[in-house]
């Protein structure tokens, strides 16, 4: 077991974000999937995941999978670069009294695609398209919270992109957690 810190974070108007600087590469976009299919979207979580130990999904059948992408306001887009995915987010909605609360469920950029500067710009599009979501949504409420969480497992540049978009921590928890190998079923392990 390893002791993991878990820090969530939240926007509570769309007044808090903060656009990122940067823009995309003229060889790259961002765009929603507009019939996201269980194997895609393992496809994306795994890709980005691998090297991150995300591996709470992993043993999920492709029903249980699939009830999380066709439930309103769930949404995925990813980011291509080149013709090839490079990076994707996940928003899952809840509707409650206050309005609904957008949860960015997963949030990455493949291994190859860091450090080029496409992380605050995936994110600046995620926070806005969460923002939006009631828009294409009609039955659900106003989009009153934006919400994400992080651990220590993640990119050491994750939480401070997180920051500088205008989220805001409001939790941090310690747990133990068991760390499995998120590349399983990805890659074979290299020969030492």
């Amino acid at each position: 077991m390893t002791q993991v810190t878990v820090t969530f974070l939240q926007q509570l108007s769309s007044d808090e974000l903060i656009g990122s600087t940067k823009t995309l590469p003229s060889d790259a976009r961002i765009e929603q999937v507009e019939q996201i299919t269980p194997e895609f979207s393992r496809f994306l979580y795994q890709s980005v995941g691998s090297e991150l130990n995300w591996t709470d999904r992993l043993d999920s059948t492709r029903e249980v999978w699939n009830e999380v992408l066709i439930r309103p306001g769930s949404e995925t887009w990813v980011l291509y670069r080149g013709g090839a995915p490079r990076g994707y987010f996940e928003l899952v909605t809840e509707a409650g009294q206050g309005g609904s609360e957008v949860e960015i469920f997963y949030f990455g950029l493949f291994p190859d695609a860091t450090g080029q500067g496409l992380g605050g710009v995936l994110l600046d599009q995620a926070l806005t398209q969460a923002w939006r979501l009631a828009s294409r949504w009609p039955a659900l409420p106003e989009v009153s919270r934006v919400w994400l969480h992080t651990c220590s497992l993640d990119s050491p540049a994750a939480l401070p992109n997180y920051l500088a978009r205008g989220l805001k921590i409001y939790r941090t928890e310690v747990e133990e957690s068991e760390v499995r190998d998120a590349s399983t079923g990805l890659w074979p392990v290299a020969a030492k």
